[in-house]
């Protein structure tokens, strides 16, 4: 069961040290650049959006989870609305990857 506090807590603190790339140009990006570590999709993302970024995870060798809760509360958390985002660094990627994985 995700801890949605803790995923939140975790994607401010990605934000304040300035190691995340927000919305689509930027997610992409940093994929194909190889930066990006993790992929994170929103549950209000389109299908479209949706497909794409898994096409790119998966051709990027990224890993890519999408999260339960929508943009708003992304943004409330972090002060960015966007449906997609990537984390680029490895230690806030393995974190964030424990958490959204963790079972009940």
């Amino acid at each position: 069961m995700l801890d949605e506090k803790r995923a939140l807590s975790l994607l401010g603190l990605c934000r304040k040290a300035a190691r995340v790339s927000f919305g689509h140009d930027a997610a992409k990006k940093a994929l194909r650049s190889k930066n990006a570590k993790l992929c994170l999709l929103c549950a209000d993302a389109s299908a479209r959006l949706k497909e794409e970024f898994r096409g790119l995870a998966e051709e990027t060798g990224v890993p890519l989870r999408e999260l339960p809760f929508p943009t708003a509360q992304l943004k409330r958390a972090t002060q960015y609305s966007a449906a997609v985002l990537t984390i680029d660094e490895v230690g806030f990627a393995a974190k964030l990857k424990q958490t959204i994985d963790q079972k009940p």
